[in-house]
């Protein structure tokens, strides 16, 4: 399984962005693909995942300003960014872990991370 991630860029404060996550192989049909963001300086943190089934988890910084969601058919998920702010300035990396129905070991890819920057 290969993770090609997409979409960051340069944008001023109170703008938007859109990254993409696309998985290429075998995907098992439990998964869950989620973006993840690290600052300068600071560890890496969750900032969405969505399963599977379509249930979602957003940190608190972002509720309400970004949206996570798939399309099953391309294996892709993406990350609508709005009201975007410069704390959110970091490289973005996505993330899916997936597993059989017949055995509990989860496995775990990781994409190249893209750099969001915004500037205020």
């Amino acid at each position: 399984v290969q993770l090609q991630a997409s979409g960051g860029g340069l944008v001023q404060a109170g703008g938007s962005l859109r990254l993409s996550c696309a998985a290429s192989g075998s995907i098992f049909s439990i998964n869950s693909m989620t973006w993840y963001r690290q600052a300068p300086g600071k560890q890496r943190e969750l900032v969405a995942s969505i399963t599977s089934g379509s249930f979602t988890n957003y940190a608190d910084s972002v509720k309400g300003r970004f949206t996570i969601s798939r399309d099953n058919a391309k294996n892709t998920v993406y990350l609508q960014m709005n009201s975007l702010k410069s704390e959110d300035t970091a490289v973005y990396y996505c993330n899916l872990k997936h597993r059989n129905h017949w055995e509990s070991r989860w496995y775990d890819y990781w994409g190249q991370g893209t750099q969001v920057t915004v500037s205020s």
